[in-house]
């Protein structure tokens, strides 16, 4: 079923059809670089709430740039409702007409016939966006979709989706989780890049810690790198290390955006912006958001069309819970998908 983004807000939730997704038109007269586009973003993971991010995101693309956007979501089959630690996602069909896939799930482990439609896409040189997670997005096993998997052995697709699509697998948490936050600093080279249009110094910060990678990431170009701070403020100070530290968490810095190319069987290469931040706090601020939707139109060829300042403003309210692995009391059960857009 096809809903207004007006529609969605305004009607009760008793009114509204029981989709395991929400798809979202703008007005007929509506303006922006989006207008005749398709992002299809899918959340599920069991810690960084990408149930309320994702949502939040589709909100933003299609009220302030025109976008149809479709969101997708981990499903209990059993009633319907949002579960994060389920690996069902019912709708990617959706991705045959996309023109974005977002991707932010955690170890899911989809049945082949959800998995068919990821695959497809991913191979067909479409672009693709990836958050936090999205480097080990998969655990799903088997002869046909194997190689996806975040520890995939596959000669040729070694560590699977994240190290051959996005650029990287899971590596560490280089940051104290849950102590230190991430605050972004552009990248050497990089100031006139685009993305960053718009972006405050300082403005780029989350709540969630800085990723490690294997450095250098190859064939990749860092857009911007992770700064650890002392806590999960934003006004927080940069964490200090000392000389003889084990560990040196802000020397070097690690990247936390970049882009590069995928060439799957088509053999058509595609845009892939990767930002191993992301959760929903970390959608709460504002230069955080602006990169994410300036990276998703880059992504998209658009990177012409990215507005100086381009608008980020949350539509609706926005009250994102902290992250938490795997706890039940960590996300808020027994939603509706529709109940995500109010």
């Amino acid at each position: 079923m096809v809903r207004t983004l007006f529609a969605l807000l305004l009607l009760p939730a008793a009114l509204l059809a029981a989709d395991p997704w929400v798809t979202l038109t703008p007005p007929k007269d509506a303006k922006g670089v989006g207008v005749g586009k398709h992002v299809v973003l899918v959340s599920g993971d069991e810690e960084y709430r990408s149930e309320e991010m994702m949502p939040a995101m589709a909100k933003i693309l299609t009220t302030h740039h025109g976008f149809k956007t479709t969101t997708l979501f981990a499903i209990d089959p059993k009633d319907g409702k949002v579960h994060p630690n389920k690996s069902n996602i019912p709708g990617l069909e959706a991705l045959k007409d996309a023109d974005l896939l977002v991707l932010f799930t955690r170890f899911r482990n989809l049945p082949d016939e959800q998995m068919k439609h990821i695959a497809e896409y991913v191979e067909s040189g479409k672009p693709v966006v990836g958050f936090r997670t999205a480097t080990h997005a998969f655990t799903t096993g088997g002869e046909k979709y194997g190689k996806y998997h975040w520890q995939s052995k596959v000669k040729g697709y070694e560590q699977g989706f994240g190290k051959q699509v996005l650029g990287e697998t899971w590596v560490s948490h280089h940051g104290n989780h849950n102590q230190m936050g991430t605050r972004g600093v552009v990248a050497t080279g990089q100031e006139k890049n685009p993305i960053l249009n718009g972006i405050e110094p300082g403005s780029i910060f989350g709540t969630t810690d800085v990723y490690g990678v294997n450095l250098p990431l190859k064939d990749c170009t860092p857009v911007v790198m992770g700064q650890c701070t002392e806590t999960l403020k934003p006004d927080s100070k940069a964490v200090t290390d000392k000389p003889d530290a084990k560990k040196k968490f802000n020397d070097p810095m690690m990247p936390v955006a970049w882009t590069k190319t995928y060439t799957g069987e088509s053999k058509k290469a595609a845009r892939v912006f990767t930002s191993t931040m992301g959760c929903a706090e970390d959608f709460a601020y504002e230069g955080t958001r602006r990169l994410f939707v300036n990276g998703c139109l880059w992504a998209m060829g658009l990177e012409e069309k990215i507005p100086d300042k381009s608008n980020v403003d949350l539509v609706g309210e926005y009250k994102p819970t902290h992250f938490a692995a795997k706890k039940d009391d960590a996300w808020k059960p027994g939603k509706l998908p529709e109940e995500y857009f109010k």
